[in-house]
């Protein structure tokens, strides 16, 4: 995502804005959202119901002032993807996955979309492996055992944050 705020600041100015807009609301709910699911296990539809359309029109907004309109349709795509492939794991294993998180991938899935199909594909992967460490860490220092439970909403934040930053 920095390559596009590199371009848009040269080359469409009002996408970059609205997407340094974008960006930074992902960066305040993420947080917010992190550190609420980090004590309570739960991920309020308050913030991530109302952060659905704030960010599809900021993004959409971003790629129609630059003219990149597969980043409108990325996006779209990214957000039912997730949302439908983390939907399906609550299915299969509800106590391990909130309906929260599912929610919440499908607003990760919109911004990864943005960003591309690497991205989409990226940012759980990293969440995985981020959420595996930290519960292998908790595991290992008995600050946990096998059957205990780790909020997954802020490696899921943190995943797509690492994602966003790094892929071009």
């Amino acid at each position: 995502m920095i390559t596009a705020l590199d371009a848009y600041l040269r080359d469409a100015p009002v996408a970059f804005g609205l997407l340094a807009v974008a960006l930074t609301a992902f960066v305040v709910v993420g947080v917010r959202l992190s550190v609420i699911d980090g004590r309570t296990h739960r991920l309020p539809n308050g913030i991530v119901l109302p952060s659905y359309p704030a960010a599809a029109l900021l993004l959409s907004a971003a790629g129609a002032s630059a003219g990149e309109w597969h980043r409108v349709l990325g996006m779209l795509g990214g957000a039912a993807v997730l949302w439908l492939a983390f939907g399906a794991l609550h299915l299969l294993y509800r106590q391990g996955l909130g309906f929260g998180d599912v929610k919440l991938a499908g607003l990760v899935g919109l911004y990864l979309g943005y960003a591309g199909w690497a991205a989409v594909w990226w940012g759980p992967f990293l969440a995985l492996l981020l959420g595996g460490a930290w519960s292998l860490v908790l595991v290992v220092t008995r600050r946990a055992t096998l059957r205990s439970s780790v909020a997954f909403g802020p490696f899921l934040v943190a995943g797509a944050a690492l994602t966003l930053a790094v892929l071009p």
